[in-house]
C-alpha cells in the first residue's frame, strides 16, 4: 500500500461497502439498471473515492469537504437500498446488514472530519 488512504480503515470498508452496493445493483432487473441500479453504483463508489481524494488535500478544508461528500453518498446509498426493497428486489435482512455498515462508516467519515 503506497497511499495514505490505502491505510484507512475506513477506506477499506467503503470499498468492501461498494462491492456489496454492485452486487445488489447488478442483481436488479432490467428495468431498475438505469434508475436505481446506476445510481447507487455511483453513489456507492463516491463513498471510497472522495475519502481518498480528500486524503491527498493539502489543507484541513479541503480534505474535509471530500470528506462530508462521501458521508452524503453513504445516506445516498440508503436511501436507494430502501427503494429497491420497496420494489421488492432487497430482503429485510440484507437490508438490515448494509444499513448497519453505512451507520459504522458514517460515523467513522465523520470523525475524519473532525480529526481535520
Amino acid at each position: 500500500m503506497s497511499f495514505k488512504f490505502e491505510r484507512l480503515e475506513v477506506w477499506q470498508r467503503a470499498i468492501e461497502f461498494a462491492n456489496a452496493m454492485f452486487d445488489i445493483a447488478d442483481a436488479l432487473p432490467q428495468r431498475y439498471q438505469f434508475s436505481l441500479g446506476e445510481q447507487l453504483r455511483k453513489a456507492a463508489l463516491s463513498i471510497p473515492t472522495n475519502i481518498a481524494e480528500g486524503s491527498g488535500r493539502d489543507s484541513p478544508k479541503g480534505a474535509s469537504y471530500f470528506y462530508s461528500i462521501s458521508k452524503g453518498s453513504v445516506y445516498e446509498c440508503v436511501s436507494l437500498m430502501v427503494m429497491i426493497g420497496k420494489r421488492g428486489h432487497l430482503e429485510r435482512e440484507a437490508y438490515q446488514h448494509h444499513s448497519t455498515e453505512a451507520d459504522e462508516i458514517a460515523a467513522m467519515i465523520s470523525g475524519l472530519i473532525r480529526v481535520q
